[in-house]
């Protein structure tokens, strides 16, 4: 309804050269950004209004402003203001790669394909100026298991040790992490957007929702595809799909241990996230992914590299759970 239109919309429309198109509302989820379609005759935009001080859209709009000139896929911007949260940007229609392959599952080769060639060409460039993905933000990322999951399970775990594991698995990989990629941190099939798909499942791809990128590892985007929290990614298709960029990208020979590194560590992130938005924000549907979360992580635990986390895990995360696939909080 209009009456639920945020205050100020009409004046940042107007201002930006769209006074008087029609306004679409989108339903939102897990974030307190609001987006709608807007429509102006032949013309149509999407508008974000991510509000202060709950959200704050300058970060999208550094990162978009940096991949597009380093000749990235992101939305163009056609109007903002940043201090009132409004942000106008390019429309990349309907078709993202998640549903579209819901529709189209024949077209998975291809489209995965072309995700990982978007990925391979992002990490030839050198890392944007953003903050670096260091320790402290692996481990507290990591932590959000033992903040939200554990309790809500009611598990009294080894919080200390838990840290200490992910220092022994991480700082080899950490000693590597000098030359630096840009990593758009939720990069899955649910942010990339088909922006002329054909039959196959090739074509142009747009990237969305990279506001929180990072200076870090090569592998992290690669883990967020193809360990997606949201979608069934087949180990095979997994391991195929990590051969290809191995292929073109030609990185160190430790990368498969810090690809299971960076997984483990962000199935950890993603099983207590999910389990504060079901604790904190009245949002339950989130639980229905933990036990591909959970399945994910397994597998990534059985590398030697994470031998320190998993002998965690086995310690402090009974088998009961696991054979459950991390169970469900209730």
């Amino acid at each position: 309804m209009m009456s639920d239109l945020p205050n100020g919309i009409d004046s940042f429309l107007k201002a930006a050269g769209w006074g008087g198109a029609a306004i679409d509302p989108i339903p939102g989820d897990a974030s307190f950004r609001r987006y709608f379609r807007i429509a102006d005759q032949n013309r149509k935009a999407m508008l974000m209004f991510a509000p202060p001080p709950e959200e704050d859209p300058k970060p999208f709009l550094d990162v978009a402003k940096w991949l597009s000139d380093n000749n990235h896929r992101a939305p163009a911007i056609f109007g903002e203001d940043a201090a009132s949260g409004w942000v106008l940007i390019e429309d990349f229609g309907n078709d993202r790669m998640r549903d579209w392959l819901d529709a189209n599952p024949d077209g998975e080769q291809a489209s995965y394909r072309a995700a990982i060639d978007a990925l391979v060409t992002l990490h030839k460039s050198p890392a944007g100026p953003f903050p670096p993905y260091d320790m402290a933000t692996y481990q507290r990322e990591a932590a959000l298991l033992t903040e939200w999951y554990c309790p809500a399970m009611r598990l009294d775990v080894d919080v200390e040790g838990y840290s200490a594991a992910w220092d022994e698995a991480l700082v080899p990989m950490i000693a590597r992490q000098t030359s630096k990629v840009t990593v758009l941190r939720d990069y899955h099939a649910e942010n990339i957007m088909l922006l002329s798909p054909s039959a196959d499942g090739s074509g142009e791809q747009g990237l969305i929702d990279f506001q929180d990128a990072l200076a870090g590892h090569p592998a992290y985007d690669l883990v967020s595809l193809l360990q997606d929290a949201r979608r069934d990614v087949s180990e095979a298709l997994e391991r195929q799909m990590l051969d290809y960029y191995i292929a073109q990208a030609a990185p160190n020979e430790d990368f498969a241990a810090d690809y299971a590194r960076l997984g483990a560590q962000r199935n950890a992130k993603i099983v207590g996230i999910f389990t504060r938005l079901n604790k904190r924000d009245g949002k339950p549907h989130y639980l229905d992914f933990i036990p591909r979360v959970w399945t994910a992580m397994e597998r990534d635990l059985q590398h030697p590299a994470l031998a320190p986390v998993a002998e965690w895990f086995d310690k402090n995360i009974p088998q009961s759970i696991r054979d459950a696939k991390g169970g469900r909080p209730a």
